[in-house]
């Protein structure tokens, strides 16, 4: 499964589209999936940006040996795509 993060742009065909961090790290629990690609701005940075959604990874590869899809940024917000 491919995972888009994204509260503005057009979903790419193929792709899941989520709208929060929490609806990304649900489906990257399953372990299904392959791919996700990252917007950092979601329209409201108190409920979370695409940023806590690598965190998380960070941690689950570390605690807990999850093993982590390929990620893509497509965040316009330069400084946290560098992030």
């Amino acid at each position: 499964m491919k995972v888009y993060l994204d509260d503005e742009r057009v979903t790419p065909s193929g792709w899941v589209r989520v709208y929060w961090p929490e609806e990304a790290i649900k489906l990257l629990k399953t372990g299904k999936v392959t791919e996700i690609s990252l917007d950092h701005d979601l329209g409201d940075d108190e409920h979370g940006t695409g940023y806590d959604v690598v965190l998380w990874i960070e941690e689950a590869v570390y605690t807990k040996n999850f093993i982590p899809p390929h990620i893509k940024v497509h965040s316009a917000n330069s400084s946290a795509r560098r992030k």
